[in-house]
Order: structure tokens, then sequence, then C-alpha cells
């Protein structure tokens, strides 16, 4: 198994998720995720597990899609949780994420919203 760099702060996790997409790492994606963390994806749905979420990322990266960095918004942080969140550079709403601090000092990814949408569109 590849050993990952881990996130270290929680704005980190938006950057490692995008070079691992990039490079068509699913299992590396997930790694950014707890076992039980909770993915607002695909769209009006929900994948729940690390192993859920590395099988869909193995189907989304298949098409080998390109991302992008998009610069965080301030991070909230409260102990050892934090709000994630990064304005898309389409404009298309905002993205957000809870992360929790591991044992380690590192961060995990608990809830991810990729996509809002504002209402009426």
């Amino acid at each position: 198994m590849t050993e990952h760099e881990k996130a270290m702060r929680p704005e980190d996790i938006t950057r490692l998720f995008v070079e691992r997409s990039n490079a068509g790492d699913a299992a590396g994606v997930a790694e950014l995720y707890e076992e039980d963390a909770v993915l607002a994806y695909p769209p009006g749905s929900q994948t729940v597990g690390r192993e859920a979420i590395r099988a869909l990322w193995e189907k989304v990266l298949a098409a080998r899609p390109h991302f992008s960095p998009e610069e965080p918004l301030p991070t909230l942080v409260c102990g050892d949780i934090a709000l994630t969140s990064t304005p898309p550079k389409d404009g298309s709403g905002a993205r957000a994420q809870v992360v929790r601090r591991q044992a380690d000092g590192s961060w995990l990814r608990v809830l991810d919203q990729p996509e809002f949408v504002p209402p009426g569109r």
C-alpha cells in the first residue's frame, strides 16, 4: 500500500484531494475520509463509509476528469472539529466539509458536501 501524505491542517485536504484525483488514485482519495464518513454524492444521494467512497471514486476517476485547485475560504475550528469550504471557480454554489483531528494530529473528512446549489437553480 502506498504511503500518502497526511493532511496536517484542515485546508490540506482539498489540495490532497485534487492531487490524488488528478493522479487517478481512488484509494488515496478515500484515505482522506474517516471509516464511516458520509459523502453527499452523487447529487441527491449519499455514499457512506470509506470503502463505498473508494468504489465511487474508482468509477468517477475512470473517466479521467481534471480537477483544479480552489482557494479555500477561512476555516472554522472548534477543538478537534473544523468546517472547511471552497467557492467553486465556476460560481455554481459552494463546497463544504466537516473534518476531524485524528489521534496523530492529522485531519480527515467526516461529512463532505461537494456541491451546494442555491435554491431556484
